[in-house]
């Protein structure tokens, strides 16, 4: 397969992820499925937007500069027929490392919020009882939670998701990485013709 082929297919699963990752996150602002009575009751990670921002805003640039890579008119650079196409892969390495850095961002705010659990009523106060995870392998602590309902398992889900889905996006553009690596160096194989 062509680099600008390899790289639109990148950019098309590019695309659903980071929009499924921004309705991901709008759900945590949700806690249980319901509306926060205040937003202290919402956990700390959802307020940094990992979702939203670095697997969903910074997600779509990379993704756009992909897709656009197959079309790319890439003749008559310097008198170098493949230059402006070199040139165009190599633009998108920059941008696929900030594909990387944004899927990083929501990846690691993923995994704190999963080791930390979410924020609720415990009763007396909207703490978070849990800490390093411990209510993961023993579920009888999900108890400690009387409210919202069921929080342990939406904030555990969606969170989980995020992890999954930025994981992947940090893959895609990481191999996106080496292909516009081969582009840079080697050209595009139907480049000008």
């Amino acid at each position: 397969m062509c680099t600008g082929g390899c790289a639109k297919c990148l950019g098309g699963t590019l695309i659903p992820l980071a929009v499924l990752c921004i309705l991901d996150n709008i759900l945590l602002f949700f806690p249980g499925g319901k509306v926060a009575e205040e937003n202290y009751h919402i956990s700390d990670e959802v307020w940094c937007f990992g979702g939203i921002l670095g697997s969903g805003v910074l997600m779509i640039f990379p993704a756009l500069v992909f897709l656009g890579l197959k079309n790319n008119d890439c003749c008559g650079c310097c008198g170098n027929e493949s230059c402006g196409k070199r040139f165009a892969m190599f633009s998108s390495i920059i941008f696929a490392a900030v594909g990387v850095l944004g899927a990083g961002y929501c990846f690691v705010l993923s995994a704190v919020a999963l080791s930390r659990g979410p924020k609720c009523n415990t009763g007396t106060e909207w703490t978070y009882p849990f800490y390093d995870g411990n209510y993961l392998s023993n579920q009888t602590l999900w108890d400690l939670c009387k409210s919202p309902e069921n929080i342990v398992t939406w904030n555990l889900s969606l969170f989980s998701l995020l992890l999954v889905m930025s994981g992947i996006q940090t893959v895609l553009c990481g191999i996106q990485v080496v292909n516009g690596l081969f582009g840079t160096i080697c050209g595009d194989c139907k480049c000008c013709g």
